[in-house]
């Protein structure tokens, strides 16, 4: 089978590997999708603080079950989405029900290797169905569920005032489904090009670009309070403590970006505002269920947001590219 591996940053490599051997409560899989994410640029260039090369890449994934169990709930040809955080289900985040921060959790193409191949086999509490939906959508839902787990943390409410600070798919999904729960949302990023798209695609309420009046821009949208919750997408050291000072007395920071260096802020401004400080880290099923149900809904611009595509044997040649800004990508999604 083909595989594309990532064997340094900056170097991927396509490989012919025998198709994996399935073992009890095991599903094999024909991969059939795959999204391309920041995390997975971030193992390109060679910026992912929990990883090992060489890797195989890839996380976001929808495929067609090829062989499984015969008490499994699943045939062959079944559409399927898969959860890529392998959690150890006994761990005390696992017995409290989060195991999107399991303490011995394996990502899917971060602590080992991934779905740009054709085949992977993986236990079945991990393979779930992708009834109504398409191949693509299910390939999104991983993305998607971040940020809505993002958004559960905060538990944002109708009428509340929400900054998205990083308009990238991760950022994109905080606004989906902070719009979804009824809150008014502003999209904070460099880039004109993505805000315009948030604008247009996800029908945020305003958009701000960072500059040298961004700060009065944002206070004049909020009558000077800012905002009720504040959420981190940038992945980007000096914009996560520069988001501090977006919280309105009371408010909550939610940050959903992982970097390797620490962040630092203001004591006495933290506590005048008695601000909540909330790390969101990948998604549980829950959180998977309610980007299904808003998908089936018609309620998420997904069509939108995947804007590149390309065959699995062009991954080599043609990952690079998804880095130039001047191409537009949203998301790519690879088809094996």
């Amino acid at each position: 089978m083909l595989t594309i591996i990532c064997e340094t940053p900056g170097v991927l490599r396509a490989e012919t590997r025998s198709r994996p051997p399935r073992d009890r409560g095991e599903v094999l899989l024909r991969v059939r999708r795959v999204g391309v994410c920041g995390t997975d640029l971030h193992i390109f260039t060679g910026n992912q603080p929990f990883l090992a090369y060489p890797r195989v890449m890839g996380h976001e994934l929808s495929g067609t079950v090829e062989e499984a169990d015969t008490d499994s709930g699943l045939d062959a040809g079944d559409p399927v989405y898969v959860m890529p955080y392998l959690s150890c289900g006994q761990c005390i985040a696992c017995r409290n029900g989060k195991t999107n921060c399991c303490v011995n959790i394996q990502v899917l193409g971060v602590h080992r290797d991934g779905a740009l191949t054709e085949y992977l086999s993986l236990p079945r509490q991990f393979v779930h169905k992708a009834e109504g939906i398409t191949l693509d959508q299910a390939a999104m839902i991983e993305f998607l569920a971040i940020g809505a787990h993002a958004v559960r943390r905060a538990d944002v409410q109708a009428g509340q005032r929400v900054l998205v600070v990083g308009a990238g798919p991760i950022g994109m999904a905080a606004m989906i489904f902070s719009r979804l729960r009824g809150a008014t949302v502003t999209a904070l990023d460099t880039r004109l090009d993505r805000l315009n798209f948030c604008a247009e695609k996800i029908e945020v309420a305003a958009t701000v670009q960072i500059g040298d009046t961004d700060v009065d821009e944002l206070a004049k949208l909020t009558d000077g309070e800012f905002f009720d919750v504040v959420f981190d997408a940038t992945g980007n050291p000096a914009a996560m403590e520069r988001g501090f000072e977006f919280i309105a007395h009371g408010g909550k920071y939610v940050l959903i970006s992982v970097v390797r260096d620490k962040i630092t802020f203001s004591d006495p401004e933290f506590h005048k505002r008695e601000a909540t400080l909330i790390g969101s880290r990948n998604a549980t099923a829950e959180d998977f269920e309610t980007v299904l149900r808003a998908m089936r809904a018609g309620q998420v611009p997904d069509a939108a947001l995947n804007t590149h595509r390309m065959k699995l044997a062009d991954v080599p040649a043609e990952f690079s590219k998804l880095l130039e800004p001047s191409a537009g990508v949203v998301k790519a999604i690879v088809e094996c």
